[in-house]
């Protein structure tokens, strides 16, 4: 808790926070097999070295923040792959991986906080009731607790009732918790596409996901993550009205080829940096990257952020 609380309290201060880039894109990116219907969920098992590499990398590149590669293991994502049985070790497994490449990079990594990533996404559709999400989540949450997390990421919050109610089951471990919230389709589309009242993904304005969320006190701070970066600066806008604390610009880039979204080569690092002076300006105080944002983008966002 003291590495969480220095890195909590720089942020509250207007220090600026270096968040990791994409995890589970990154390890399929480097031959990490696909899980059908759970995405990068099994890279924990099936490749740890390079699940570990990627947190190194990333550590090296000066990040203050990694989180375990846990987007695609809840358990319903899980079930969905046909590998729920390990579901414990799975989430498990991932989280002593970020806590192991924290360690192996030595005395100059001793800040890095880990971020245990529980998202309530379905790769399926087959999404499980409210309850069963609850009971999923104390279970996920607890086990990343157990195995060294510092904190809880909600990762793409994108409506109003899942995220209640994962933020609730979250609350029930103790650890300090970031809210990730998403707008804006898979692909993205042009700003002027963007309501007068930022949504979610799939329903409730940002500004109410943020009233509720805040009301929790384990709730430290927000991201705008996995949106498309044309996006980003009016999500953030967005959450800053109603936040006045640390605030993550944590964006992604994707195209569709074929029905399908690919994140490879969808923006490159320059370009992806140059948008950093626009999300500091709308009020993040934390910049990263989610899917398709590689460790070269957070070099570029390091050396934007002077590092």
């Amino acid at each position: 808790m003291d590495r969480y609380r220095s890195l909590i309290e720089r942020a509250r201060a207007g220090e600026r926070i270096l968040i990791d880039g994409g995890t589970g894109s990154e390890c399929l990116l480097r031959g990490a097999p696909e899980l059908a219907n759970g995405w990068s969920g099994g890279a924990a098992l099936s490749d740890p070295d390079i699940v570990r590499q990627v947190h190194l990398d990333y550590i090296a590149l000066g990040a203050d923040l990694i989180a375990s590669n846990t987007f695609a293991t809840g358990r319903n994502v899980l079930e969905d792959a046909g590998v729920a049985d390990d579901f414990e070790v799975y989430n498990r497994r991932a989280v002593e991986l970020a806590v192991e490449a924290r360690s192996l990079a030595g005395t100059p990594a001793d800040h890095v906080v880990v971020a245990g990533g529980i998202s309530n996404w379905s790769f399926s559709g087959d999404r499980p009731s409210l309850d069963l999400l609850h009971d999923n989540t104390v279970e996920q949450a607890r086990i990343m607790r157990d195995a060294g997390a510092d904190l809880i990421s909600l990762e793409m919050m994108v409506d109003l009732p899942r995220m209640t109610c994962t933020l609730d089951a979250a609350s029930t471990v103790g650890l300090p918790i970031w809210v990730g919230l998403t707008i804006g389709p898979e692909e993205g589309h042009g700003v002027d596409e963007l309501g007068e009242v930022i949504e979610l993904r799939e329903g409730g304005a940002i500004s109410e996901a943020v009233e509720i969320a805040r009301a929790y006190d384990l709730v430290d701070a927000f991201c705008l993550m996995h949106s498309d970066v044309r996006l980003t600066e009016r999500g953030v806008a967005a959450i800053r009205a109603h936040w006045d604390g640390p605030l993550g610009a944590y964006a992604h880039a994707a195209e569709v080829e074929g029905g399908r979204v690919t994140f490879e080569d969808a923006i490159t690092p320059a370009a992806y940096a140059a948008y950093e002076p626009a999300w500091r300006a709308a009020g993040a105080t934390m910049v990263g990257g989610c899917c398709g944002i590689g460790p070269a983008h957070v070099e570029a966002v390091a050396s934007a952020l002077g590092r």
